[in-house]
């Protein structure tokens, strides 16, 4: 045997036999109905999988795993991971053709379990997601484990300097007093104008913008205004 190949034990085999003998419910969603088809026909007959049409559901009792197929995140594919993920104790595998930066924060801060490579998205691979997502893991290709470090720590350095401007600074979303500028921002007040009405040097308004667009990735106020319209801060 090949030293690479991984050995498994009496113990490894136990763990193995009680993944491929725990069955899970499985619902999947795709905006294309012939995408949504291939995926359905690589899990339905597996003999781990309950699938669930999604017609259905919402008339389910038990948690289930969502699968879920897009070409790249865009304003639809973020209503629907919010829609699958709000209120429900909902795992879901996002089998996605990119991910531009941005939207792998994006659709990890949503909830998304495990992703995988529309490329790479064989029967095995796609089952091993649902089992890991079912049992609260996640499962990333190595490409975006290493994308998404280098992310967060970028992130974390804005988080700090922007932590300079007072008080707490999100990794993710918005801070209270960053909403309270965009709010202003939105009725068209300008720097001044915002700093007078928040009691905020002009500085300290310019450094909360900057701050924030820079761990969001927006491109400017407007991107900004935007962006917290869409997510429901203002």
């Amino acid at each position: 045997m090949p030293d690479h190949t991984r050995t498994v034990t009496a113990s490894g085999k136990g763990q193995v036999a009680g993944v491929l003998n725990t069955r899970v419910t499985v619902t999947v969603h795709a905006s294309d109905p012939l995408s949504r088809a291939g995926l359905i026909s690589h899990l339905r007959h597996q003999p781990t999988v309950d699938f669930i049409p999604e017609q259905d559901d919402g008339d389910r009792d038990c948690p289930a795993v969502a699968v879920m197929l897009a070409d790249r995140i865009d304003e639809p594919t973020t209503a629907e991971l919010r829609r699958l993920l709000r209120g429900r104790d909902q795992r879901v595998v996002l089998v996605a053709r990119e991910l531009r930066e941005p939207d792998l924060l994006a659709v990890v801060e949503y909830g998304v379990r495990a992703i995988i490579w529309r490329h790479q998205a064989t029967e095995q691979r796609l089952v091993s997601a649902v089992h890991s997502a079912a049992r609260g893991e996640g499962e990333l290709p190595p490409d975006l484990v290493s994308r998404l470090l280098n992310q967060v720590g970028r992130l974390q350095r804005a988080t700090t300097t922007g932590a300079a401007t007072g008080g707490a600074v999100p990794l993710f979303g918005m801070a209270p007093r960053e909403v309270d500028v965009l709010r202003l921002l939105a009725e068209g007040l300008d720097t001044r104008q915002i700093s007078e009405k928040l009691a905020y040097s002009e500085r300290t308004v310019k450094n909360i913008l900057h701050a924030l667009m820079t761990r969001l990735q927006l491109t400017n106020r407007a991107h900004a205004v935007a962006y917290a319209l869409r997510e429901g801060y203002i």
